[in-house]
């Protein structure tokens, strides 16, 4: 029992070692951005999130004064 335990753990480790590699050559693969277009695309999620965030407290006040007149 023990050889076999022994057998897998390296064919385990093996795989691992594959799959590492692999990993690392997908990597070098990666068309990874430069510092200014990290800053630009930053600055478009920042926006657009400041953006939905307006559009929401806009639509929350609009249906909250709605209800209000309702109740």
């Amino acid at each position: 029992m023990t050889t076999q335990a022994n057998a897998n753990n390296n064919e385990k480790a093996k795989g691992l070692g594959k799959f590492l590699r692999g990993v690392r050559s997908e990597l070098k693969k990666v068309n990874w951005p430069n510092r200014a277009e990290i800053k630009n695309h930053t600055g478009v999620v920042i926006i657009a999130t400041l953006m939905a965030v307006v559009l929401l407290w806009i639509l929350d006040s609009v249906f909250g004064f709605g209800l209000n007149l309702l109740i």
